[in-house]
């Protein structure tokens, strides 16, 4: 099973501490090779495109799980991120293994796989959940935010059943000019809510999955101060990151 495991689960990138990627943990990134979804302001895509892919140099399961190793009491817990974690089948059996381990379990998904949500939730494998909703809950937007179609069924099945897992979540939104208007912000806001904690991501230009993404100017922080202040009511934690 661990030799199998080893071939099946791609890493493409290990950040060995993190102080903010998990709430109240100090913890390391774990980024997993693939995605389902083709955001084309999205800066990870050498772990996303697969012309990228082939060329970016992947982590061994066998050194990452001698890196955990050697963190066992120094680190409390890791984060899982893409690309997109739910498209691996055998990430049951390798969250199982870093659990064993003593580590807690961050899972950072785009919510396309209720399924698999529903399953390692069942199986207790998760102690913390973090959703990225990509546009407001509509068809078209949400496709244009995604860069692929989407079933807006299973996101929305998603929300649902991370708000009803009992455990800590949160969601969150990457904000980018020509995609999102105050106004979607908002109607994601009541989407979504009421739910214990929802953030709001600055775009990033740089190396985005669509290049013209590369020379959007960031919205301001006044514009996000504005939209916190109309939908905070509506979560128990709600902040610009």
């Amino acid at each position: 099973m661990i030799d199998e495991l080893f071939n099946t689960m791609p890493i493409g990138g290990l950040q060995k501490t993190t102080l903010i990627d998990f709430p109240g943990k100090v913890a390391c990134t774990v980024f997993l090779t693939g995605c389902n979804f083709r955001c084309p302001f999205c800066y990870n895509r050498e772990i996303v495109l697969p012309e990228e892919i082939k060329k970016h140099p992947s982590i061994s399961q066998r050194y990452l799980f001698s890196f955990l190793k050697s963190r066992q009491g120094l680190i409390e817990g890791v984060c899982l991120t893409g690309g997109e974690p739910t498209i691996n089948q055998g990430l049951p059996e390798f969250i199982k293994k870093i659990k064993k381990m003593g580590f807690s379990l961050k899972l950072d998904t785009n919510g396309a796989n209720p399924k698999m949500l529903q399953k390692l939730i069942r199986e207790k494998l998760i102690d913390y959940l973090a959703m990225d909703i990509k546009a407001q809950l509509i068809k078209e937007k949400y496709e244009k935010a995604a860069g692929v179609k989407v079933d807006l069924k299973k996101i929305k099945k998603s929300i649902e059943i991370i708000k009803n897992s009992g455990i800590d979540y949160e969601f969150r939104t990457t904000v980018v000019p020509g995609i999102h208007t105050k106004k979607d912000i908002m109607q994601i806001a009541k989407d979504i809510g009421p739910a214990r904690a929802y953030f709001l991501q600055n775009f990033q230009p740089g190396k985005n999955i669509k290049q013209e993404f590369g020379m959007i100017r960031p919205y301001s922080k006044e514009f996000f101060l504005k939209i916190i202040k109309n939908i905070s009511h509506l979560f128990k934690i709600c902040r610009v990151r």
